[in-house]
């Protein structure tokens, strides 16, 4: 399976219905979005000569990386965490992702979705993570609120905040890639995506739950058992 098939399920923007929640097409949306102008750090022009940004699955897939979606509740060798706010509950759909672990609340938005790939091949890190804001600012009409490459939780990471139009709606959505190594003796290297969506008119009204989602989600190598 390559990166482009395996990371399409990871497309920043989700699609839910105004009425009830649906499957995200995933796929149409990586088809379909349109292109803002290349910003300089998600262009490479050495991996697309037509200087156009390249998002992190075109990137991984040209370095000849492969990945497996992973239950990130399955995983012992990470630990990673995503809590469900009072009035929030699971979504399920056979579209979804294996090991997708989405949240909603009420009938369509906010949403929360944490996906995770076991990767197979090497890359540089560092480079693939300038690719990793680009689906988000491939969004129609997106306007970047905020953004940040420090490291989370000593892992390296992207993050990416912004506003977008989706089916004549204002959104808000919060972006964060990480790229993390598991405990020893493995060293597995996993991409996790964390994805929050709403409203944007309502953002205010939602700060509360969003910011709970935000501050939960975690990424850490477990503690060894004490000798």
């Amino acid at each position: 399976m390559t990166a482009r098939q395996v990371f399409a399920a990871a497309v920043a923007t989700l699609t839910l219905a105004a009425c009830a929640p649906e499957a995200p097409d995933y796929q149409a949306v990586w088809s379909t979005t349109s292109a803002p102008s290349p910003s300089p750090q998600a262009s490479n022009p050495s991996a697309n000569p037509s200087g156009a940004p390249v998002p992190i699955a075109a990137f991984l897939e040209q370095n000849g990386v492969t990945g497996q979606p992973v239950a990130y509740t399955k995983v012992t060798d990470l630990t990673v965490t995503m809590p469900t706010p009072p009035g929030w509950h699971p979504y399920q759909n056979t579209n979804l992702s294996p090991g997708t672990r989405m949240i909603v609340k009420g009938d369509t938005y906010p949403t929360a979705m944490l996906i995770m790939f076991e990767l197979t091949g090497n890359f540089d890190i560092a480079q693939a993570l300038t690719h990793a804001n680009v689906d988000a600012q491939m969004s129609q009409n997106f306007r970047q609120l905020n953004a940040s490459t420090a490291d989370f939780g000593g892992f390296p990471s992207s993050m990416i905040e912004g506003s977008y139009d989706l089916n004549e709606s204002r959104m808000h959505s919060y972006n964060r890639i990480v790229i993390a190594t598991g405990a020893a003796p493995k060293k597995q290297r996993y991409l996790i995506q964390f994805t929050v969506t709403g409203y944007a008119e309502k953002a205010a009204e939602e700060a509360g739950d969003i910011e709970a989602v935000i501050r939960g989600f975690t990424v850490k190598v477990p503690t060894p058992p004490a000798r």
